[in-house]
């Protein structure tokens, strides 16, 4: 890649980060960064909502980030959500007014795809090692765990503690004693319990901590003289008992920024039973973090180095997809995809189409997954898979559409229209994927030379020209596009059928 721009845009449930970098021979420069305490995840009411107050704090952040992202691609910038809009009720709402601030796509990611991406930017910011690795992200509202040998993941959970969450459930107003330190602590145990067994399975030689909480912490214990930079259980036990005696961290003095004091409480207790589960002694604290894994992510797209395509790729083995058959669909879908759009003439309109061309290519390839829990239904079971299962690299909204496009591949139509309609690409998209399975059945070969796709004038009329030759061999195709036309037309779609003398296939 040749020297350009990247943004990402972290928006955390404490803070909000955006962080700027020039890319030098696959190399990142910091440019410039912001951060905001937000604390969304503290504004999310008893109703799982988050309430005005917190969004119009947050939405006014996003109007200082907006101002210096100005002017760049949107291929050039990724903004993602956490825990907070993992868990809001009102999140869509949330995430359309910041997006219209933004002007860039908000995506929400898994708590699995955030401990990848923590990771991502972790490992590549320490030296290489021969190793297990692991790290410790303590959020506001979720804790990510990862272990990885050099660049690879190998384990990865995210569970639902968080230094801004702890501290209003166990510590309100800040007041600390022996009884909300113990509740604190018997909560995050019986977290760490879910996890703690395969971790200490897989192992690992040296532990680091990537958050706000992690730095905070090491630099108190490092200012009481009990290590030199890193976080310490002697250290960690020391400050828990300091904050007991003082009964809030208020009354201690410390020497850190005054945003961290309110959420110091639930990211000790979280952290002191980190250490005891896992049988700690020291943590080193590292200034790599979410945001800065989402930077070496897009690098790395931009390399064609995408893991969305490592996980399509692993998703067609681990769910025994017929790959001949997935080949065929593919060819056709894609033929036909093409067809139906005109080159590009901005870069932002040709970001789209390959986007969209991207997610008929992965739904092509996927739409059969089902098929391993039953073949009846299996499209409402393949897109039920891709909806709700850990894919790394994919935002859940990105997980949406395509478990969508792979429902859209039979069946009625009309269970795909939403409150806002069905959409224009996603009618070709749809339109694409149904008439490749649909000629694809007979999971025979099929020359795409037999059919032309061509898109009218009007966004919902289309027209199919079959090879005449070959559709009066083929009876039942025939009939199911008959069927296919008075599908389309209830919801508004034309899609006509013409017998034409195509090239045969050579």
């Amino acid at each position: 890649m040749s020297l350009t721009t990247l943004a990402a845009v972290d928006l955390g449930s404490n803070s909000f980060h955006l962080q700027i970098a020039r890319v030098v021979d696959d190399v990142l420069y910091p440019l410039d960064s912001m951060k905001e305490t937000v604390r969304l995840g503290a504004g999310i009411t008893d109703n799982k909502d988050i309430d005005a107050p917190t969004a119009e704090r947050a939405l006014a952040t996003l109007r200082l980030f907006a101002e210096r992202l100005r002017g760049m691609s949107k291929d050039r910038v990724r903004v993602v959500g956490t825990n907070a809009l993992r868990v809001a009720k009102n999140a869509h709402e949330f995430v359309r007014q910041a997006e219209l601030i933004l002007g860039f796509p908000i995506e929400v990611i898994a708590g699995r795809e955030e401990a990848r991406l923590i990771y991502v930017g972790v490992a590549k910011t320490l030296p290489p090692s021969s190793h297990n690795r692991m790290v410790v992200d303590i959020g506001g509202g979720s804790t990510e765990f990862i272990i990885g040998h050099r660049l690879k993941p190998k384990l990865v959970d995210s569970l639902y503690m968080g230094c801004v969450s702890y501290s209003s459930v166990y510590f309100p107003n800040g007041e600390i004693d022996k009884r909300r330190m113990k509740d604190a602590q018997l909560a995050a145990r019986k977290e760490l319990e879910q996890i703690r067994a395969s971790f200490k399975k897989e192992g690992w030689r040296e532990v680091f901590g990537s958050s706000g909480t992690a730095k905070a912490l090491a630099g108190i214990i490092s200012d009481q003289g009990m290590s030199a930079g890193a976080i310490t259980r002697q250290g960690l036990e020391s400050l828990r008992d300091r904050a007991l005696k003082a009964g809030s961290f208020d009354r201690l003095g410390l020497a850190i920024k005054a945003d961290r004091i309110p959420v110091l409480a639930g990211g000790l207790a979280i952290m002191l039973t980190i250490f005891e589960e896992f049988d700690l002694t020291e943590m080193l604290p590292v200034d790599a973090a979410l945001r800065d894994g989402v930077l070496y992510d897009m690098l790395g797209r931009a390399h064609q180095s995408d893991v969305r395509e490592s996980t399509v790729e692993q998703f067609g083995r681990r769910y025994h997809v017929d790959q001949a058959q997935a080949d065929r669909v593919l060819s056709l879908a894609l033929h036909f995809f093409d067809q139906i759009h005109a080159p590009a003439t901005s870069e932002f309109e040709r970001t789209l189409i390959a986007s969209s061309r991207q997610r008929v290519a992965w739904a092509a390839r996927l739409h059969e997954i089902g098929m391993t829990i039953a073949q009846a239904g299996f499209h409402k079971h393949s897109a039920y898979v891709l909806a709700n299962a850990d894919m790394p690299g994919f935002s859940k909204r990105e997980q949406a559409a395509l478990a969508r496009l792979v429902l859209a591949q039979r069946g009625k139509l009309s269970k795909l229209v939403t409150d806002t309609g069905i959409g224009e690409d996603f009618v070709r998209e749809a339109l694409c994927i149904r008439l490749a399975v649909l000629l694809s059945r007979s999971r025979r070969a099929v020359s795409t030379k037999r059919f032309m796709l061509s898109r009218a004038t009007s966004a919902d009329s289309f027209g199919l020209s079959v090879d005449g030759t070959w559709l009066a061999d083929h009876d039942l195709t025939d009939y199911e596009l008959a069927q296919e036309v008075a599908e389309w037309r209830s919801l508004g779609v034309t899609l006509a059928i013409e017998r034409s003398e195509l090239a045969a296939p050579a």
